[in-house]
């Protein structure tokens, strides 16, 4: 399942969408997103974090920079 949501989320964010953790654990089941994103970058992609302040908690949303 590990690569099916690493091919998964990468064609995600290389439309120009975001993705939050309760975003790819809706879509894709996906418990471990930082993880997913990791392997990403080890990969050679360059995404980008952005940490997102909503009714007093913070999370993260992962983007990528296109050349």
């Amino acid at each position: 399942m590990k690569n099916s949501v690493i091919k998964k989320l990468e064609s995600w964010l290389m439309r120009g969408y975001g993705i939050t953790q309760l975003q790819a654990l809706e879509k894709w089941g996906c418990m471990r997103l930082s993880a997913r994103i990791n392997d990403l970058r080890k990969a050679g992609m360059n995404i980008i974090t952005h940490t997102i302040y909503a009714n007093g908690k913070s999370f993260a949303k992962y983007t990528i920079t296109k050349p």
